[in-house]
């Protein structure tokens, strides 16, 4: 869709220090997928995957070696020095082209395809230099706040820790998404300079610099500031994995499927679900895992890598790991069974 006019950038080389773990942050799974697939999960649907090459740093090697079912590719920044300076170790992916180069972060797993659509809609359509994803924060701690003159042209992009204690009290915030000029990206990033608290070449200086060349720089808005939530603690690591599963059940419900207690039933984005199923509390479906029409997948079930045919009852307490479980077959109480057949005759299997 995108292919030819656009090239990604997404930014996954950070330690994240606030998680508190050795494991490189992009690496904490999210809803049954590492947060940083999830970001290209929303690109996909665009075609830009091919297009896409993905900054890593620490731990690079893991990182790369979880992306070897994508068509990425790949560039080291071999020390953190700014979002700026990662931006920069790509340079040689977008050296020779004319177009947008959208940047993003591998930390933002709750990014909508539709989302990005609209942005690259926008940018387009505007011919802006520059466009700047804002949302609107309750709590704006920790992002960079939006500068806007009077007339709401956005004129820079002030940190955190280098924002004064006026600029604070703003909330309208960098969502950390970026479509930028390719020309002007390669002109701008060697404008890029450590004046500032991090003493880090800061990726959010382009603006300033598009504002003093005369440039125009718009605002492209998320109406819901979740979903630009960087993940930077375990705590916001909870709130995005509630957020995906919610939204995985709100659609399986708006397709046919009823579910009893949603917030505490985990069903894997892969997994398909038949019409006029019921699933009721405290339930997981992971893996390859099918089930057909008109079961009833009781309490405590969990499922994984298993083939469930039509008019199932899968009763309280279950586990099932790599199985099939015939149409009209029941499941009793508490089964524990691992690569198994169960029939349509109650408490029958065949191993």
């Amino acid at each position: 869709m995108y292919t030819n006019s656009v090239k990604v950038v997404i930014l996954a080389a950070g330690k994240g220090t606030r998680m508190k773990s050795e494991r490189a942050k992009v690496m904490h799974e999210v809803f049954f997928s590492p947060m940083l697939h999830h970001v290209l999960f929303a690109l996909e649907p665009l075609e830009l995957l091919k297009s896409t090459v993905v900054v890593t740093g620490h731990q690079c090697e893991v990182v790369q070696a979880s992306l070897s079912n994508f068509p990425v590719t790949f560039c080291h920044q071999a020390e953190q020095l700014g979002t700026a300076h990662a931006v920069l170790a790509a340079r040689d992916f977008y050296e020779d082209f004319a177009g947008t180069v959208m940047i993003l972060c591998g930390d933002t797993p709750l990014i909508r395809t539709e989302t990005v659509r609209k942005m690259l809609k926008q940018h387009h359509s505007s011919a802006a230099t520059l466009t700047v994803m804002t949302t609107c924060m309750p709590d704006p701690s920790h992002y960079g706040r939006i500068i806007t003159s009077a007339t709401g042209q956005i004129l820079r992009i002030v940190e955190e820790k280098d924002a004064t204690t006026k600029e604070k009290l703003i909330r309208n915030i960098n969502a950390g998404v970026y479509c930028v000029n390719s020309q002007f990206l390669r002109e701008g990033l060697a404008l890029v300079d450590l004046n500032n608290c991090q003493r880090e070449f800061y990726l959010t200086d382009l603006v300033a610099i598009a504002n003093a060349k005369g440039l125009l720089v718009t605002g492209h808005n998320c109406p819901d500031s979740l979903e630009v939530l960087g993940v930077n603690s375990r705590l916001e690591l909870a709130q995005a994995h509630k957020e995906l599963q919610r939204r995985r059940n709100r659609q399986l419900m708006l397709d046919g499927v009823s579910i009893f207690g949603p917030e505490s039933v985990e069903i894997a984005p892969g997994v398909k679900i038949g019409r006029d199923t019921l699933i009721d509390r405290n339930v997981r479906v992971s893996g390859n895992s099918t089930v057909g029409c008109c079961c009833h997948l009781g309490p405590q079930t969990i499922l994984h890598n298993c083939q469930v045919g039509e008019g199932v009852c899968i009763e309280p307490g279950t586990y099932l790991m790599d199985c099939d479980v015939c149409s009209g077959a029941t499941v009793t109480v508490g089964t524990v069974s691992r690569g198994r057949q169960f029939l349509p005759d109650k408490g029958r299997q065949t191993a």
